[in-house]
């Protein structure tokens, strides 16, 4: 059994393992990196980890077409129901945990902001921690550096961490990430969208490798990892 997951540029993802298809922070319609329009997207479930446009903007279109249920903190699955009429939710917050017919979900700690679209108080941002029978996966989604990373994704088997600057963690600090963490593989996210966040992950992949154990994996846009 093997779990498959695709990178869909910016900090959107597919996961498909034991035959549930699951979407993170999905954002196709206004990305120019997105190699999939939002019509084509499939999902069982879909995790959002907080309430920017870039992450929240297609999750009610793509869950009212798929059936798909929506795993977020509290205030955007109750947004997304009161004012988009999403009918299936998992209300979270952070530092709890849901199991799922995939895995258990735990939503960790993030620091950023979260306001949703029009205005609304999105709650908390967060990440998410993945534990599937194949492997432990953290998304870090949008967050700065901070030390407790090493409390909630010590020795994960993979680390998906932002290197985009300017609105996240950028290359220097997301290698301190990886210090912290110890993951056993790391893929670089949300960066290369639009010209403020462009990063050059071939060449932090090269530091990974030099001040680290853990194994980069550069995809593109549409690629996929398979644990």
């Amino acid at each position: 059994m093997t779990t498959k997951l695709t990178w869909l540029g910016h900090g959107s993802w597919s996961i498909e393992t034991t035959g549930q298809k699951i979407l993170l922070d999905p954002f196709f319609s206004d990305s120019p990196t997105s190699p999939i329009k939002v019509d084509q997207a499939m999902a069982d479930f879909i995790l959002v980890s907080h309430g920017h446009f870039d992450y929240v903007a297609d999750a009610a279109v793509i869950a009212k077409r798929t059936g798909a249920t929506v795993v977020a903190i509290y205030e955007i699955c109750d947004w997304l129901s009161r004012v988009h009429g999403v009918e299936k939710t998992e209300p979270m917050n952070l530092g709890g945990s849901i199991q799922l017919p995939f895995g258990r979900v735990k939503m960790t700690p993030a620091l950023h902001s979260s306001t949703l679209p029009d205005g609304a108080s999105g709650g908390n941002p967060g990440g998410f921690l993945l534990t599937l029978s194949t492997a432990r996966i953290y998304f870090a989604c949008d967050t700065a550096l901070f030390s407790d990373m090493k409390l909630h994704a010590a020795g994960v088997d993979l680390a998906v961490l932002p290197i985009g600057d300017r609105y996240t963690m950028g290359p220097d600090d997301a290698l301190e990430a990886v210090k912290l963490i110890q993951p056993k593989r790391v893929i670089p996210s949300h960066y290369n969208t639009w010209p403020p966040i462009e990063q050059n992950a071939q060449a932090w992949a090269d530091r990974v490798r030099r001040a680290t154990s853990a194994e980069p994996i550069v995809l593109q846009p549409g690629e996929s990892a398979t644990l």
